[in-house]
């Protein structure tokens, strides 16, 4: 035999979905800010003048944290200042993300 529940008041029903549905809405808009919050961040920038020598895996190893790969970071440089990896030369100056 099945249980069956009785709604005794209308209105004390309808308040508990609409503050649980409120709490819903809530909780999901604060979880999904935090990962849109680290996107809205300014990147910083360091500019670097190329000493001879230099490659551009040492200055993303420099540059970059443990938990990036350095391909990336050396893509993303290239992209920065619209050059390829071949182009470096002594005496050149470029911008590196600072992380």
């Amino acid at each position: 035999m099945t249980k069956t529940y009785r709604i005794k008041s209308r209105t004390r029903f309808t308040c508990f979905v609409t503050l649980t549905i409120i709490l819903i809405t809530i909780l999901a808009n604060f979880a999904l800010g935090f990962s849109t919050a680290s996107s809205l961040t300014v990147p910083q920038y360091e500019e670097i003048r190329i000493q001879s020598g230099d490659t551009l895996w040492d200055i993303a190893g420099r540059y970059t944290d443990n938990s990036q790969d350095i391909r990336s970071a050396i893509h993303e440089i290239c992209q920065i200042n619209d050059i390829s990896a071949s182009e470096l030369y002594a005496g050149m100056t470029i911008k590196v993300p600072v992380y």
